[in-house]
């Protein structure tokens, strides 16, 4: 992404008592893009530049105890309750009254949760492989989606997982990108290593997982809401972390889904092994969108 470095800027929003890191590009109708775990908005690097050369202005935030955001103590900070309102105020910091939103992995859980909550805010939808969250509670009643998601619960540990992820390099944090293809480059690699590397983010990475986790079953089921905004999922299929069947949601969840777009020989880093082709998705499914009010 060399020749889309000299396009970035990079800024922070100060929201409540969180401060989000992002980097933004382009000028026209805001693309808001939420990494995942162990990401941060140096996931998108493949999408960034071409999608502000196509005629958007994107903004690619660090998710809150991600990298160069703040990071709020304690686990309940890290509910999907303050981190979709994250979103809902970078969108008007940022001067919008809205934003196409695309996410992946928990930053697609974090995209779900703010369409749910602050459908306002919200004109479309891209949610690539994030299982909506009632497909991914059905899914956690099965034995094959328990393997798969072995890690929920072994990060819900207190401090084991710290002392493990640190250990060789952050070995750890850098198998579950084992699977994105062409596989990362040294310094990408390094990149991701400064980005752990900031104090107290590892904490922050893993209490995702011990808000989830710690969320009774009936409470998660009793915060769901209909999703209507014109939503696009984007499946890689060889993805080892979620199964093929949460790839698509319940009509009766998102009532206005375009469709599933099914991606047969990329990995849960759909946005990484195919970059072209997912950054095409969303030019076309953002596009009717750009109307004059967006801008």
């Amino acid at each position: 992404m060399s020749d889309d470095h000299n396009e970035l800027r990079e800024g922070y929003a100060e929201i409540g008592d969180v401060r989000l890191h992002y980097v933004e590009a382009g000028q026209g109708p805001l693309i808001v893009l939420l990494h995942g775990f162990p990401d941060f908005w140096y996931g998108w690097r493949r999408q960034i530049g071409p999608l502000a050369r196509a005629g958007f202005r994107v903004v690619a935030p660090d998710l809150r105890g991600y990298n160069l955001s703040s990071r709020p103590d304690g686990v309940a900070a890290y509910d999907t309750e303050p981190l979709a309102a994250d979103i809902r105020g970078l969108i008007q910091e940022r001067g919008a009254r809205s934003a196409l939103l695309a996410g992946h992995d928990w930053g697609g859980t974090v995209a779900w949760a703010t369409a749910m909550h602050h459908p306002e805010v919200v004109d479309r939808l891209a949610i690539l492989n994030a299982a909506h969250p009632r497909r991914l509670l059905e899914g956690l009643h099965h034995p094959d989606q328990l393997r798969r998601s072995w890690y929920f619960f072994f990060f819900a540990l207190p401090e084991l997982p710290e002392a493990v992820v640190h250990a060789d390099r952050w070995r750890f944090f850098r198998h579950f990108l084992r699977d994105a293809s062409p596989a990362l480059t040294p310094e990408e690699t390094d990149r991701y290593i400064a980005a752990w590397s900031q104090p107290g983010a590892a904490t922050a990475m893993i209490n995702y997982y011990r808000a989830s986790v710690r969320t009774p079953t009936k409470r998660a089921e009793a915060a769901l809401r209909p999703v209507k905004a014109p939503t696009l999922v984007i499946w890689g299929q060889r993805d080892r972390y979620l199964g093929p069947e949460l790839a698509e949601p319940d009509r009766d969840d998102v009532s206005n889904l375009d469709r599933v777009e099914y991606l047969p020989d990329a990995s849960h880093w759909v946005h990484h092994d195919d970059p072209e082709r997912v950054t095409q998705l969303l030019v076309d499914f953002f596009r009717p969108a750009s109307a004059p009010e967006n801008r």
